[in-house]
Order: C-alpha cells, then structure tokens, then sequence
C-alpha cells in the first residue's frame, strides 16, 4: 500500500515536472516570448536545474538540450524512486538498458500527455472565453499540431475538429506506446 502511494505521488510529481521543462524546450524551440504568464511560471520553475545544466550542454540548432536531458533526468529518478520503493530494483526488470529505456518510453508518454492538456485547454478556451490573456499562448503552441489536420479536416458549419482529431491520434500514440512497453517488458 505504500509503494503504491509512493507510486502515486512520485509519478505526479516527476511527471508534472517533467512536462514543464518539456514545455519550456517546446516554448523555447517555438520562440515564444517569456513575458506571458505561462512562460513565467515554468521559467521560474525549471530555472534551478535547467540554468545550471545550461553551462554544461548548451542549445543547439534551436533546441534547448538543457531542459530536454533534465526532463530526462527527472523521468529516469522517478523510475528509480518507484523501482526502489516498490522493491522492484532487484528484479529483472531494473537492469541499466530496461530502465534507460523506460525512462525514455515515460518521457515520450508525458510528452503525449502534455499534448493533451494544451490541446484540451486550447478547445475550451475557443470555446468559453477566446480573449482570456493565456489563449493567444496556447494559440502559439497547439497550431503547430493542428494546421496539418486543418489542411485536411473540413470545417463543418464553423467548427473545427482537428482539436478533436488531435487528442484521437494522441490516444492511439499512447496506446501503441503501451502496447510497445508491456510487450518489451514481457520479454524479460
């Protein structure tokens, strides 16, 4: 019972982490201006682990490599927070490349479910108030995913689904992506 605890509350708390310096890698790859609320709050955030990371991996090609290892870093110590207190860290299971790999699969998962947050965030803003301050924000950051499905999806009437074709595509991600781990981790 209390691993599962641990469980719980390790995994919220590393994954909500997590995708807030995903977030800022993805706000920072997008150029989006620091003076918003939201990219205040996860620069304040992040800054302790990203800005010393920064003097030893600098950004590259437009991409903050920062922020993306110390997402993975904090996926890789939430596995291993969880490995060790569900007393898994013996089995076979917690070997260096299943748990490498995990870590990676739990990235890309947080990833998905980022997605799905701001795409969420973004179709009931449209929806209920479309001058709040935050959604020119989430503007900014959801039409890079649904211009291609606009370009495909009709409009019908005056509503768009490609907000809803999005979160459908993203589940399928997220349910290859199980399917994938269990059937790797099966293997061992």
């Amino acid at each position: 019972m209390l691993s599962d605890i641990i469980h719980l509350i390790a995994e919220t708390i590393g994954g909500l982490f997590a995708s807030a310096l995903l977030l800022r890698a993805y706000m920072q790859w997008l150029r989006l201006s620091p003076r918003n609320p939201l990219s205040e709050f996860v620069m304040a955030l992040t800054n302790r682990i990203v800005l010393p990371l920064r003097r030893l991996i600098p950004g590259f090609g437009g991409i903050d490599w920062a922020s993306l290892v110390a997402a993975y870093l904090t996926t890789l110590a939430t596995l291993m927070l969880i490995l060790v207190a569900g007393g898994a860290w013996n089995s076979a299971l917690a070997t260096p490349m299943v748990v490498l790999g995990l870590s990676l699969v739990w990235l890309v998962k947080w990833t998905l479910y980022l997605v799905i947050v701001l795409t969420l965030l973004y179709a009931v803003l449209s929806w209920l108030n479309p001058y709040a301050p935050i959604a020119p924000v989430l503007s900014v950051l959801v039409n890079p995913l649904l211009s291609p499905l606009q370009r495909i999806l009709p409009r019908i009437g005056n509503i768009d689904l490609s907000p809803l074709a999005l979160l459908l595509l993203v589940q399928i991600l997220l349910l290859l992506l199980d399917r994938a781990s269990r059937a790797t981790l099966g293997a061992y």
